[in-house]
């Protein structure tokens, strides 16, 4: 029997309704994603990939709405629930970790506070020392040295690559089903991009469905597993990473790999 999908998207379209004109931002995507495996969303700036990722936790802005498609994880059409429900969903059964990490934390909350809302929201029962020990460890696993201070620091005080892991150790610390990645290295150092990609594979091997949001198919052809390529809100190619990269059948996605090859 063939593996089932954890996350399954139909037909989603989300428009953006401008006074002059409507965007379509994501315009009848489908596309399955499965435990275990590195999902990328490939495309240039403006092709729809990260609207396509806020809609599958329903966070898009106005002037933007979804208006039509299906969302299904592990059975369950997240497009029929209320909102109260969604947020028993957003962090538990699927993560993010925002473009810019610094502007999705509370910049008056400390990163103590941002990692105990996670476990308070999900995991109740542990008590204040198995908490503590837990985002420690977690901030450890990310790569992060000094987690007390850490702990005690404000998103302000630390560095865009350290807010990035603490991103990474919160959807580690929600134990969520799905990570939704979006362009997860952008204007980090070297060292620190390589650090959240290593971390992006433990993950996978442990058995976790990434989505990969990126513009970098260097980081594609290093990471992923299967691949969807975005423009102008509809996926032109997909496939295994080594079917998009020996065979694309799109011309966009020839170009895409001209420019790097």
């Amino acid at each position: 029997m063939a593996e089932q999908p954890v996350l399954s998207i139909k037909n989603l379209k989300t428009y953006f309704y401008l006074e002059e004109q409507v965007v379509k931002a994501v315009d009848g995507v489908s596309l399955d994603v499965y435990s275990g495996r590195i999902t990328a969303i490939v495309g240039g700036s403006g092709s729809g990939k990260s609207v396509m990722s806020l809609s599958i936790l329903d966070l898009v802005d106005s002037p933007g709405k979804i208006i039509d498609g299906e969302i299904w994880l592990n059975g369950i059409n997240l497009r029929n629930l209320r909102e109260k429900q969604l947020l028993q969903i957003r962090g538990k059964e699927i993560s993010m970790i925002f473009q810019e990490p610094t502007s999705s934390m509370n910049p008056v909350l400390k990163v103590k506070t941002h990692l105990l809302e996670v476990i308070r929201t999900h995991q109740q029962e542990l008590s204040k020392q198995e908490v503590v020990s837990r985002c420690k460890a977690v901030l450890a696993r990310v790569g992060l040295r000094n987690t007390e201070q850490i702990l005690e620091s404000y998103p302000f005080e630390l560095s865009g690559g350290m807010c990035q892991r603490v991103m990474v150790a919160m959807g580690l610390l929600a134990q969520s089903k799905v990570l939704i990645a979006d362009e997860p290295t952008s204007s980090l150092d070297l060292t620190t991009q390589a650090a959240i990609l290593e971390e992006l594979m433990h993950l996978k091997n442990e058995g976790m469905a990434v989505i990969l949001i990126t513009h970098d198919l260097g980081v594609v052809a290093q990471m992923a597993d299967d691949v969807y390529v975005v423009k102008d809100g509809k996926i032109v190619d997909s496939g295994t990473v080594y079917d998009v990269f020996e065979a694309p059948t799109h011309e966009y996605t020839k170009s895409l790999l001209a420019a790097i090859f």
